[in-house]
């Protein structure tokens, strides 16, 4: 999923449609792709503002497990709101 900046970037990623007088329809599918990113956006501030991962010192591998492991809490935490 990729926000509007993405335009032609093919089937494998999902934009919100563009332009003014969108569909109903239309207006849905952006709200519903806006609460799906949302969640991510989220996930992503949390881990900028984590100062461990300045400081990290291990193989990329573990780094992606760890960045993994604070977005599923992340999610959980808001969800469980």
């Amino acid at each position: 999923m990729a926000d509007k900046d993405y335009p032609g970037t093919g089937s494998m990623v999902v934009t919100p449609y563009r332009g003014k007088g969108k569909l109903e329809r239309q207006k849905q599918a952006n709200r519903a792709h806006a609460r799906l990113r949302g969640a991510g956006e989220r996930a992503n501030a949390q881990l900028k503002s984590w100062a461990i991962l300045c400081r990290l010192r291990c193989s990329p591998c573990k780094a992606g497990h760890l960045c993994r492991a604070i977005a599923v809490l992340q999610n959980y935490e808001t969800a469980r709101g």
